[in-house]
């Protein structure tokens, strides 16, 4: 199968003395970075010796922006409106390619975080306030979206780079969005099980659902996490799973 595709990561998640996800394992096995920009997650420092690693490991950069909410981890939606929204991902991307400049590396990408991420999917609005910053702050950017979401089709529709993603670790609803992780099927947790829903996936050209239905859309990057106790065997197996199926391992930003 002569496919190409990206593996992403969400990584410099730690804060301080406190240490989140296995960043050094797993940016050996992914080629894009999403680099947490220090409001739902990460502190500077963090922030930069993220990039040193993954310019290390020669992994491509991408800034990570969320909700204010490190209690939360960036998990739970603060009302903002879209105004506040654009200025508040401008300010995590401007923070992400400063220190990316200082270490001789570039921030390539995009990808919200979490609760943004999850309601930019679903509100127009502010899946608009995302692109708008994403386009404002460096029109080369591209902006790593969950495939089929608003958030994608407003980037297709303002003519943004966008690159469609889709998730290696978690289960989707019909309607092909993201299975809420309140239910308790909401994660795969198997590294097989995971990988060869990846490689349907990305054969099929399409989301399976927990119904078994298809989804069509482009798959141009897969997320895998680095902050659960089978993180980096499903990151492994999924890289080794594709890439024995002849799919080839590549930054989507390059």
């Amino acid at each position: 199968m002569a496919k190409t595709v990206d593996l992403n990561t969400d990584c410099g998640e730690s804060f301080g003395p406190w240490t989140m996800g296995q960043d050094a394992d797993v940016l050996s096995i992914v080629s894009s970075a999403n680099i947490a920009c220090g409001f739902h997650a990460g502190d500077p420092d963090t922030l930069a010796e993220t990039i040193a690693l993954a310019l290390e490991k020669g992994v491509s950069l991408g800034a990570h922006p969320g909700f204010d909410d490190k209690p939360g981890f960036g998990r739970r939606v603060i009302p903002m409106p879209p105004a506040a929204v654009k200025r508040m991902v401008a300010y995590q991307i401007g923070a992400a390619q400063a220190l990316a400049a200082l270490a001789g590396g570039k921030i390539t990408h995009v990808k919200a975080h979490g609760a943004l991420s999850n309601h930019g999917s679903v509100d127009r609005p502010t899946a608009e306030a995302i692109v708008d910053a994403v386009a404002g702050v460096d029109p080369a950017l591209t902006l790593l979206a969950v495939a089929t979401t608003e958030l994608e089709k407003a980037a297709r529709a303002k003519g943004v780079r966008v690159a469609a993603e889709i998730y290696a670790d978690r289960m989707y609803d019909v309607d092909g969005n993201l299975r809420s992780r309140k239910h308790p099927d909401a994660l795969i947790e198997d590294p097989n099980e995971a990988a060869e829903r990846v490689l349907a996936m990305v054969e099929e050209g399409a989301i399976i659902t927990r119904e078994n239905t298809r989804v069509p859309t482009p798959i141009e990057s897969i997320c895998v996490h680095g902050d659960g106790p089978s993180a980096v065997a499903i990151a492994r197996q999924v890289r080794k799973t594709l890439e024995d199926a002849g799919v080839t391992i590549a930054p989507f930003a390059r």
